[in-house]
């Protein structure tokens, strides 16, 4: 990897190289010296855009500094915004930074705040050993002019701190904090993997087995690693199990102290006072990074109010959809206030926290399911379309039902009634009209009438006004949201401490510890393919998923009632489930998770056959569209240009959604974008870019910010006027 002593000053200069093989590092490049107005003379090398993962993946497997890299920051321009630009200008541009990097948490420690002594370390939290100081990075532009090529600009190549020491991997002996000379290297993946199976209770042996197959990757069979790491493991072990949330007896003061102590994890904190609300945003670097990773173009969730009776301030959780389209907690939001003034606060302090690392990031939709929700924060700082969510109304409905009625055939006939309401409200009926044969059939059912005209018949008119102005969410998305729920009631309440749930440090302690743990094990099986039980639980723990397994013979429909339906068990096929209700939201099954007032895979499984049939009415969230298209058509004048304006509207949504359809059905991108027709265009000047368009485009969007003009200024030497006095 030599160096020329030649500063080049164009990027047209370079030449282009293409390494071959899978992967390539920087040593099997050949960089040479770039300086310009922007660049202070680094090292660079131009390669084919379309071969910068191969890159990156040969830079995070250097065997001497073995790492990953992740984005540090980004920006991005779209073609056509620049009349004028340099050969160095960039059209997508990323900073990469070594994971090791650039803080260094890993050395001595403070006093904590507000005390004159140490705390017993007994009960203090693990370091991370990750942030050691290490300063590569490098920059990578996908350039403006030719887009097909990407220049690596290296700032700094070598692996070592400010001090120009070596500060992780096989050449470092001290890279684990105390006692570091005679520990081997433990990366923060390993770490946060020991940890995650410590906090879910597997055997120590198995923990020791796994950690050791870890560590091996990077120091090699050593007896000497083996017991080093054993002592490791259980002390970690004994560190976790000796923690305790509460780092003070006052809860507010220990919240206090665990913000101090996590200010990387804490994209938003407001302190209780006389004016304000208590608010507190916690996202770990890791949810930050699954947050734009799968939140980008992509449907963000909102599981509101979880524990508003039980904990001492409610819990509010964003949610994206991971590839398996499991929901995957990015944000935790803890506060009692749903004001839109804190809401807009915490919800713009967190998108800018994303748009420092990637300002190109942007939501496709967001998906709540509270009709008190406010909305105009989620407009203003998102700039999405909404979407609302039915599960909870559903399951607290069935949970009641099951709970206050005892004979079967009243529960299934209330709930079909109560899915008769939901159906009719998009229809010229009045709605309430089905809540008054409910009350005249069934005045015998003192005890769930009068739950239901107490609680919910007063709110009833928000409810139905909120489903009509919102597109409704999918089922597909309703139970995974519900699997989120039935999770994290899970965790949360399986705690031996009566009075726990009424301290915060409690609840930020189970949060960022178990339920954080699981979800990283469960996406990190998933990926690696290092747990294949893990695995296997995390894809079947949807019941959208566990329908998919049900072949569809066996799912049988009974002629002289063809509203209901039997389901053979997969497990014993002699056994069958009775679904009722068929073909509708608000199904009823006679399985043990059906009657617990969840969303079983029997349910699912049989909307999923009558979808397609044309005596089984439509979902409700096909009706909801259905009304927002209607809506749309039927507003403009007849023969206006407003009629035009909707049309064209109209045909774009239909395109959209045909690609996106054939994108989820097909074998990959490949095959669709092969089907694209080639765009042919004339080459109109040598410095003005083309502009494409693309058939996924749809109505033009602000992402709520001021957008700045990206077309550079001609610069104009202007004289400078001289100021006189008198």
């Amino acid at each position: 990897m030599g160096e020329d002593t030649e500063v080049l000053q164009s990027v047209s200069d370079l030449p282009v190289q293409d390494p071959p093989g899978e992967e390539f590092s920087a040593a099997d490049l050949r960089w040479v010296k770039y300086a310009s107005s922007e660049h202070h003379c680094d090292d660079v090398a131009l390669i084919p855009y379309d071969r910068t993962e191969a890159f990156i993946s040969g830079e995070c497997n250097n065997p001497e500094y073995p790492t990953r890299f992740h984005i540090e920051r980004g920006r991005k321009r779209e073609r056509g915004s620049l009349k004028e630009f340099r050969s160095d200008e960039y059209l997508l541009y990323r900073m990469y930074w070594c994971s090791f990097g650039p803080e260094n948490y890993g050395e001595g420690g403070a006093i904590l705040p507000s005390r004159k002594y140490r705390l017993n370390t007994r009960n203090r939290a693990a370091r991370p050993q990750s942030m050691r100081g290490c300063t590569c990075h490098f920059a990578i532009k996908r350039l403006y002019a030719r887009p097909s090529l990407a220049l690596i600009i290296y700032h700094e190549r070598r692996h070592v701190n400010k001090s120009g020491f070596v500060c992780h991997g096989p050449l470092d002996r001290d890279a684990i904090g105390p006692g570091a000379r005679r520990v081997p290297y433990v990366g923060s993946e390993i770490q946060q993997q020991t940890m995650s199976l410590i906090y879910l209770g597997v055997p120590e042996e198995n923990i020791l087995q796994t950690h050791i197959e870890g560590i091996q990757r990077y120091c090699g069979s050593d007896a000497k690693v083996d017991s080093l790491a054993s002592q490791y493991v259980h002390k970690l072990g004994m560190i976790i199990k000796r923690s305790t949330h509460e780092l003070d007896l006052d809860d507010q003061a220990s919240i206090r102290m665990w913000v101090d102590r996590n200010k990387k994890s804490v994209f938003f904190h407001q302190d209780a006072t006389e004016t304000d609300a208590f608010v507190l945003g916690i996202q770990t670097e890791w949810q930050l990074q699954q947050m734009i990773r799968f939140g980008h173009q992509g449907l963000l969730a909102s599981h509101s109010s979880f524990g508003i009776s039980k904990l001492k301030y409610p819990l509010h959780t964003l949610l994206v959809f991971d590839s398996r389209q499991h929901a995957l907690p990015v944000a935790w939001v803890i506060t009692r206030s749903v004001t839109k003034q804190d809401t807009l606060r915490w919800m713009k302090a967190l998108t800018d926290r994303i748009h420092y690392v990637d300002s190109t990031w942007r939501i496709g939709g967001f998906i709540i399911d509270d009709p008190t929700s406010e909305l105009d924060p989620i407009r203003n700082v998102f700039s999405c379309p909404i979407l609302f969510s039915l599960w909870h109304i559903r399951r607290t409905w069935l949970k009641n039902i099951i709970k206050k009625c005892s004979n079967s055939e009243v529960q299934c006939e209330i709930f079909t009634i109560l899915g008769k309401f939901m159906y009719s409200i998009w229809s010229e009926k009045n709605p309430m009209d089905a809540l008054e044969k409910l009350f005249q059939d069934f005045v015998d059912q003192t005890t769930f009438i009068q739950y239901f005209k107490s609680f919910w018949v007063p709110k009833l008119d928000m409810w139905i006004d909120t489903i009509r102005n919102l597109p409704l969410a999918s089922q597909e998305s309703c139970g995974a949201i519900e699997g989120y729920h039935l999770k994290l009631k899970l965790k949360a309440y399986d705690d031996s401490q009566l009075d726990a749930l009424q301290r915060v440090d409690w609840l930020v302690h189970k949060l960022t510890t178990e339920l954080h743990s699981g979800y990283w094990l469960n996406l990190y099986a998933d990926e690696s393919g290092s747990f294949p039980q893990v695995k296997a639980e995390y894809i079947a723990s949807t019941s959208w998923q566990r329908a998919v397994q049900i072949p569809d013979d066996s799912v049988v429909f009974d002629d002289k009632e063809p509203l209901s339906a039997k389901v053979a068990s997969q497990k014993d096929a002699s056994q069958m489930r009775i679904v009722w209700n068929a073909g509708s939201e608000f199904s009823l099954c006679d399985c043990s998770w059906s009657m617990q007032g969840n969303l079983c895979k029997h349910i699912i499984k049989v909307n999923m056959i009558c979808a397609p049939r044309k005596d089984f009415q439509p979902s409700l969230s096909f009706q909801s569209f259905q009304h927002v298209l209607l809506d749309l058509w039927q507003k403009p004048v007849d023969d206006s240009f407003s009629l035009d304006l909707s049309v064209a509207w109209v045909m774009q949504m239909q395109e959209r959604i045909q690609k996106v359809s054939e994108l989820a059905t097909s074998d990959g991108i490949a095959q669709v974008a092969g089907k694209l027709p080639i765009q042919w265009s004339n080459k109109r000047g040598r410095r003005t870019a083309l502009r494409r368009t693309s058939p996924m485009r749809v109505l033009p969007h602000s992402n709520g910010s001021t957008q700045r003009d990206l077309t550079p200024k001609k610069n104009r030497k202007r004289k400078r006027l001289s100021t006189f006095s008198g």
